[in-house]
């Protein structure tokens, strides 16, 4: 299994971090996770094959976190050659179905028939969808808004769970035990932390009571400036924390019991 961090930021536009999608690739399966403002140039310019993505999976309607889906649509037909013709599915919770019928009124009816076979899942907390033989995902409710939850993706080797935005929650962490990776956000720093988003001590704290195998940060604001939020996430964590990128590419894989 590989993750790919295509955009590291939030809804505040930087010139280094996009906001956030994250590409999980196994078997047959390309699946986004997330696709907010910026993701389909950040792909290209970081040669990432986006045309060739299977699944898009979106933890919650805030427009950082989905907001760039309409332009993924409308490019797997016009923007590439020879148009699409594989199959798409779109994974969201409770409420995407009705979401993307508002959007079809407002953009038109290629949102819902974009010229390519396109399924729409909703996806409940506790439920796990088979993605392909071998390679499921699964969704829990995180505490961020009414319909945000976190992913996990396992294949036969890997376990890997994203947050998405959340704030500290012991379900989540109960729910994540044993992951070979967790993607945690990290919006902001300790002495400006809120109930619905992860700190460096928070994440740090949720990924050490997980029993996590390695703890990744993503979805930074700009008030971190040039501060390292990965050492503060390792006195919590008890081990090296990686502080994500755009372009930053991770190899998941089962520790050796």
């Amino acid at each position: 299994m590989e993750l790919v961090v295509i955009g590291s930021g939030t809804a505040a536009p930087t010139a280094d971090r996009t906001a956030p999608a994250h590409l999980v690739t196994t078997g047959n399966t390309r699946l986004l996770l997330d696709c907010g403002a910026g993701t389909l140039h950040r792909a290209a310019s970081l040669g990432i094959p986006w045309s060739e993505i299977t699944h898009v999976a979106l933890t919650h309607f805030h427009m950082d976190h989905w907001g760039e889906l309409p332009a993924l649509l409308f490019a797997l037909r016009w923007g590439i050659e020879p148009a699409r013709s594989e199959p798409l599915e779109l994974i969201g919770p409770v409420d995407l179905k009705a979401r993307l019928t508002a959007l079809t009124g407002a953009l038109s009816d290629w949102v819902l028939e974009p010229g390519y076979p396109l399924t729409v899942t909703e996806i409940a907390p506790g439920s796990t969808l088979d993605l392909e033989d071998g390679v499921t995902l699964a969704a829990c409710k995180t505490p961020h808004t009414e319909h945000s939850v976190a992913y996990s993706v396992r294949d036969n080797n890997a376990f890997l769970v994203y947050t998405g935005d959340t704030g500290p929650s012991t379900e989540l962490a109960e729910w994540a035990r044993g992951c070979d990776l967790m993607l945690a956000e990290c919006s902001l720093p300790d002495d400006r932390g809120i109930d619905v988003h992860l700190t460096p001590s928070s994440a740090g704290e949720l990924a050490r009571i997980a029993g996590a195998q390695k703890l990744v940060l993503t979805h930074f604001y700009p008030v971190f400036g040039d501060s390292d939020p990965g050492v503060v996430a390792a006195r919590a964590f008890g081990a090296a924390v990686e502080v994500a990128h755009d372009g930053a590419r991770f190899h998941v894989e089962s520790s050796p019991k």
